[in-house]
């Protein structure tokens, strides 16, 4: 047997995925962008101001622990020291930072947010009527040494003994005062700790000691932000402010709608054909050829496109040129082929789950073949517990099958002629067990005449899933071929359906794929 495993992916079938879940892919576009779009319209715009600050001189305890650590941690240490709590407190106890109203975001908000800002506001006020005073004035104090504690961005610069200290708000003017007040906080925090060495080694009363506290005072009435002259913003302390925060180079850090929606877009699509593919590898029905051929491994005789119409199925007088038809001419073309390079001439066809859709299959086939190879065709209807051919080519069931079986009328006697090479033997009506019907020397005996009869023969049965029809009819037949209807039953099913077939070397022809989707526009699928 051909060895159809080695398969691999091609450009079409990436492509005949991403089309076959297009809806996902949409769906998933849609709601990625508008989530972005709506997240965008609820943020609220924020600026950042920032001060740059100069490690420019050593006490004893930044020595030790440039000596323990090496000179670049002594700038880390520095940098965290402007996230502790002392200074942020102060920078919060100066700027009165914990009177912020509750609804402080909703000045600056969007329309949009605003709803929300109100909403949350509401909730937390009916949360405050239960408070008392104390509480509430810890419960304020706790939540602006919070906040502030998050707006604080210290970066270094480099491998220099800089770094920026940036503080982000709603308000561009607030954010620049609290850069400032911050940088200050820092500083006096600086000098009273080396007051406090300097007591330690000279005692309370040293000059140095009081012109930094002459320093700090002085400090102190600068913490409301406003700009300093640069020699007072220097100091004598150990850290310095090289640059202060102004209204002169705040930087808006509005979103990015654009950024934001074209990241959105293309993390949109991405994730759309990422479900595409996870959605149709966990659909384990046979959808492709190389499903048919790797999971299966039988051969591919081709495929029959889906009818949106369910009327005039049969291809007697369709259009020659439609897909629909020429894909019937293919499929038989590739039976005829195939049963006459083994020298077959009856064929038995049937399905895994016994879909409506087969029989009229089988009859397009019958009528193709009937016409474009002059053989004398004869179909079968040996599916005795629910016969339909009739149906297709709106002829009597009766005489048929069974009364051919039940020896009330001879063979030639039970079948119909349709005409152009085309006959039919109806399945006829009984209340016998099918099976028993089907194993009885009688059956054999109609395939066999039904051999010298005709070029090529068709027997149709009840489907291989349910029933072993099909197992039973192979005993007289000479191959098999299965209609595959794209979407309906998993993998498993009819792997283990067939499984008997193999064991008993039975000749499978191939799978034709019934009710194929062409996912791909035409004009995509030529150019690929």
């Amino acid at each position: 047997m051909k060895d159809f495993t080695s398969q691999e992916m091609t450009l079409r079938d990436i492509l005949r995925i991403v089309f076959r879940h297009k809806l996902i892919i949409i769906l998933t576009f849609v709601t990625v962008m508008m989530s972005v779009y709506t997240a965008l319209q609820f943020r609220t715009p924020v600026y950042q101001s920032a001060v740059t600050m100069l490690v420019s001189g050593k006490m004893q305890k930044d020595l030790e622990v440039e000596r323990d650590l090496g000179p670049g941690s002594l700038i880390e240490t520095q940098m965290q020291l402007v996230m502790s709590k002392p200074i942020i407190e102060r920078t919060v106890n100066a700027l009165k930072l914990y009177e912020i109203p509750i609804d402080y975001e909703r000045r600056f908000a969007t329309r949009f947010n605003r709803i929300l800002i109100d909403h949350n506001t509401k909730n937390i006020n009916l949360s405050l009527e239960e408070m008392t005073p104390e509480e509430k004035r810890k419960l304020f104090y706790n939540k602006a040494v919070g906040e502030l504690a998050g707006k604080i961005i210290v970066t270094p610069m480099g491998l220099t003994s800089m770094f920026t200290i940036t503080v982000i708000d709603f308000d561009p003017a607030l954010s620049g005062k609290i850069a400032n007040v911050l940088s200050r906080s820092y500083v006096i925090f600086d000098l009273e700790q080396q007051i406090a060495e300097l007591q330690l080694t000279y005692g309370e009363k040293n000059d140095t000691i009081r012109k930094l506290e002459n320093y700090i005072e002085k400090l102190k009435e600068t913490l409301d932000g406003r700009i300093l002259p640069d020699i007072e913003a220097i100091g004598p302390a150990s850290v310095k402010i090289v640059t202060q925060a102004g209204p002169g180079w705040k930087m808006p850090m509005r979103p990015d709608v654009n950024n934001s929606l074209v990241a959105a877009f293309i993390l949109s699509i991405v994730a759309g054909v990422v479900l595409a593919f996870v959605f149709d590898f966990s659909d384990q029905t046979i959808k492709s050829q190389q499903e048919i051929e790797r999971f299966l491994k039988i051969p591919y005789l081709g495929s029959i496109p889906q009818k949106k119409s369910r009327n005039k199925l049969l291809i007697q007088n369709a259009n020659p040129f439609e897909r629909y038809t020429q894909s019937f001419h293919k499929v038989s073309n590739q039976i005829y082929l195939s049963m006459k390079n083994k020298n077959l001439k009856s064929l038995l066809i049937t399905d895994a789950e016994g879909a409506e859709e087969t029989i009229v299959t089988i009859a397009n086939l019958g009528i193709c073949l009937s016409r474009n190879t002059g053989y004398r065709v004869l179909i079968i209807d040996a599916d005795l517990r629910s016969p339909s051919i009739h149906k297709i080519f709106n002829i009597s069931d009766t005489p048929g099958l069974t009364d051919v079986l039940g020896e009330k009328i001879n063979f030639e006697s039970a079948i119909q002629d349709l005409g152009s090479n085309l006959t039919v033997l109806p399945a006829g009506q009984t209340e016998l067990d099918p099976s028993a019907l089907l194993v009885s020397s009688n059956m054999s005996d109609v395939i066999k005449k039904a051999k010298e009869l005709y070029e090529l023969v068709f027997i149709t049965c009840s489907d291989i899933k349910n029933y072993s029809d099909a197992i039973i009819l192979l005993s007289c037949t000479d191959s098999i071929a299965l209609i595959i209807n794209e979407g309906k039953v998993r993998q498993q099913i009819i792997k283990n359906a067939i499984a008997p077939f193999e064991h008993r070397n039975v000749n499978i022809i191939g799978g034709v794929l019934n009710n194929h989707k062409h996912v791909i526009p035409e004009i995509i699928y030529r150019l690929t």
